[in-house]
Parts: C-alpha cells; structure tokens; sequence
C-alpha cells in the first residue's frame, strides 16, 4: 500500500455510521497519465475505511464539453458500497483529488489532474452549498452517462424516474464525443 493510501486509511470519522450506502462516482482526467490518474483514485477509494468498492467501469475517451479548448478527458464510473454520509464520501474524494495532484484552477470546467464526483448516493435528494445529489448536469453529460450505463444501466434517477440508458438515449446522436477509450 503506499503512502497516500495508508493515510487515507488512518482517517478517522467523527461517528461511524451503521447504515452501508451505495454511491456512484464519477471520474475524469486530462493532465498527466489520465488513465493511470482514474486507476490511482480507484485503489485509493477501495483503500478507504469506510468504502468498497463494488464495480467499476471501462474507460471512456470524451470531448469535453462547456470549455473545450482543451485536451480530451478520460473518464469512467465506479460504484462504491460506504458506512459514510454524503459529506463524509464528499471530504474523502477531495482529499483523494489532492493526493493524486489536482490544485485549484480558475477556469471553471477547465484542465484537471483529476475530478472526482458524486452522481447518486442511495436514492438521495439533497442540495447543500458544497453538494447535491444526486448531480444536477448527470442528466445531460455522456461523459457520465456512457460509463454509468456500462456498470448500471437499469439504475434509476431518483428525480426524473428514468433508468441512466433512457436518459442516455434521449441525449440523442449529436453532442460530445464519447468513445471506448484505448492507450
């Protein structure tokens, strides 16, 4: 295990929840090594107390989308069974973020080391300052859709009632680019 694992394992929650919770989170990459950046955040999510991670994903290749003078992304889904709240897995997916390299960037949307995010959580609703749940743009991104189908296309979305391949359908053949990715 390396370092960056082992200190993720030696944080300590303030309570330890009794409930397990299964959450999907959504990757991405365009700097670096971007697949061996979403591999990296995976081992650090299952060397996590408190996560498990249950299923992941192939990777995709994609466009990206609202900044676009950029590099392609590479991103993928992994579903994870948790004993911790949604601010908990939040903080913990932050920290794994820093871990691998990602610094604060002005351009919203912009380059990333790595982006890690929380589309479903049980079938939560929940807004809060630094979170909603479930993700309020999974409805309209491929990038997260096309790996969500991969792993879990019958999951349903607690607000709109529609399985991730129906929402994935309705996008429609225009829009963003997304492939199988291959090194």
């Amino acid at each position: 295990m390396n370092k960056a694992c082992a200190a993720l394992k030696a944080v300590e929650t303030d309570k330890a929840p009794v409930v397990s919770h299964v959450a999907y989170i959504s990757m991405g990459s365009n700097l670096g090594s971007r697949s061996a950046n979403c591999a990296m955040a995976v081992d650090m999510m299952g060397a996590t107390d408190g996560i498990r991670v249950t299923g992941r994903s192939k990777l995709f290749s994609t466009e990206p989308v609202d900044y676009t003078d950029q590099q392609w992304f590479v991103n993928g889904m992994v579903r994870v069974e948790t004993l911790l709240s949604p601010p908990e897995l939040l903080a913990r997916l932050k920290e794994i973020e820093r871990l691998v390299g990602r610094t604060a960037s002005t351009i919203r949307f912009g380059p990333r080391v790595l982006d890690l995010d929380i589309v479903l959580f049980d079938d939560m609703v929940m807004a809060a300052e630094n979170l909603v749940i479930p993700h309020p743009r999974m409805h309209r991104r491929r990038f997260v859709l096309a790996p969500f189908c991969d792993i879990d296309p019958e999951v349903v979305h607690p607000v709109l009632k529609k399985s991730m391949r129906e929402l994935y359908d309705a996008l429609g053949p225009d829009g963003q680019a997304v492939r199988e990715y291959t090194q």
